[in-house]
């Protein structure tokens, strides 16, 4: 912790005078203040780490320097001296926001430990923050989660199309987050504050369908009693998802066409031409080429929808995000049933690294909730998960009764793994832990989740 800055005040001139000389004995960069007024002038200018202050000064208080500290902006750690040691002086510090309080006379050997410890909790705090602000700069819309190399692309993409008005086709197997891509093509686009308005196409009929999309005039058919609004009317100004695309009839892609082309309809029996501006992003998970060569759709609707094509690729190829995408939806599961299931069991997240998930995220969300309602302990076990990912029976060796005896590799193995579930999975984080590369955690886990040694970890020489 050399070279932090820490502010001394003190009243009392040769105890404030002495601490900051030991201080800057030990390496830290050190500044006086004789009473708060004083003090709270000097951090602006000198942003220090911590502030070791004490409680009772003239002018201003250590308690209240606290407070106006705070309301300046300030994100310094306060630790407080007093000469009147008491449960209660104690108390009131704490409220206050202190990190931790010293008693006089001073043992200078405590300040060190105090303040190290302070410093340390101070830096873990940074990091975390610095950690959660990477994650968002690369990725702004905090529901799509995951550094895989699969997904880079992916980001890259959504990035370059969102602010534009290109009509973008998402593409990838049910359950892999398309429509979270459409919202975040929305979220990151000037339309942002317009209404965003999704269609699942695949769930109505062909009748239906046209009159969601482009509404209906009163009895205009059987059950038509007022005119009604589709959704692209809705949706005017903003964005329009329509999920499934790949399902809808040749009738309805003829007209689907037009407002692609022309941005003009009429509702369902009306004869109004109706113009909106409306940015269309539609998903399917079929192969919309093969669908066109055997006739199921048009060639010219494809090519409309197809400006930007963005492909999700499958969990099965990302299985490096599982600890991340499990500590998000362990976190949301436990919100929702009022749980405090803190993480994983040994043999757990092996367990869900190992299982192919045909059906994705969506399968993976479903495994970790169902696991949540039956965990009766603070971790998931495999006996929460489902009869399908259980498989064998993890070992009952804990991490400190593997050593003796095991394979580096399985030792490597059980490292990485726990550590992963330490840092909520981040592969960033879990890789700064053990000191190796992020690549190469990637690299294990694809060996780990394939039994045996990824192809990528054999041309590279990893082991």
């Amino acid at each position: 912790m050399a070279n932090e800055r820490i502010l001394v005040v003190d009243d009392e001139v040769n105890a404030r005078r002495a601490i900051a000389t030991i201080l800057k004995e030990e390496g830290f960069e050190v500044r006086e203040a004789a009473d708060g007024v004083e003090a709270l002038g000097l951090l602006a200018d000198f942003s220090p780490a911590a502030v070791l202050t004490d409680v009772r000064m003239p002018r201003m208080d250590g308690l209240t320097l606290m407070r106006r500290a705070r309301e300046a902006g300030s994100d310094a750690t306060f630790v407080v001296m007093t000469a009147f040691a008491s449960v209660e002086a104690a108390v009131e510090a704490m409220r206050a926001g202190a990190e931790s309080y010293l008693t006089k006379p001073l043992d200078m050997n405590a300040v060190l430990v105090v303040l190290g410890k302070t410093l340390e909790t101070r830096q873990l705090k940074t990091e975390t923050r610095q950690l959660r602000e990477r994650v968002a700069e690369r990725f702004r819309v905090g529901n799509i989660i995951g550094d895989a190399p699969e997904l880079q692309g992916v980001y890259a993409l959504i990035q370059q199309a969102a602010p534009t008005k290109a009509t973008v086709l998402i593409l990838g197997e049910s359950g892999t987050g398309k429509e979270l891509v459409a919202q975040a093509l929305h979220e990151l686009s000037p339309r942002r504050e317009r209404p965003f308005v999704k269609v699942h196409c695949a769930a109505l009929s062909e009748g239906l369908l046209e009159s969601e999309l482009f509404g209906h005039e009163r009895g205009s058919f059987t059950g038509a009693v007022a005119r009604k609004e589709g959704r692209f009317e809705l949706a005017d100004g903003g964005t329009l998802f329509l999920d499934e695309i790949g399902e809808i009839s040749l009738a309805v892609q003829v007209k689907l066409l037009r407002v692609l082309q022309s941005r003009e309809f009429e509702r369902v029996g009306g004869t109004q031409t109706l113009k909106v501006d409306v940015r269309i992003v539609a998903a399917t998970h079929r192969d919309l080429q093969a669908e066109v060569k055997a006739g199921r759709f048009r060639e010219d609707l494809y090519y409309r929808l197809n400006v930007v094509a963005v492909t999700l690729p499958p969990l099965r190829r990302r299985k490096g995000d599982i600890p991340a995408l499990v500590s998000h939806f362990l976190e949301r599961c436990n919100a929702s049933y009022g749980k405090d299931v803190k993480g994983l069991a040994p043999g757990t997240l092996q367990a869900l690294m190992s299982h192919d998930w045909p059906g994705n995220i969506r399968e993976l969300e479903n495994a970790v909730e169902r696991a949540v309602v039956l965990c009766r302990g603070e971790e998931l076990t495999a006996d929460d998960l489902p009869p399908v990912l259980r498989g064998p029976r993890p070992s009952s060796e804990s991490s400190e009764r593997l050593i003796p005896g095991a394979s580096l590799a399985a030792i490597e193995r059980e490292a990485i793994l726990r550590t992963l579930e330490m840092v909520e999975g981040s592969t960033t984080r879990a890789a700064e832990v053990l000191g190796i590369s992020v690549r190469k955690i990637q690299y294990k886990l694809k060996e780990y989740a394939g039994g045996g040694t990824s192809p990528e970890a054999e041309a590279s020489g990893e082991e």
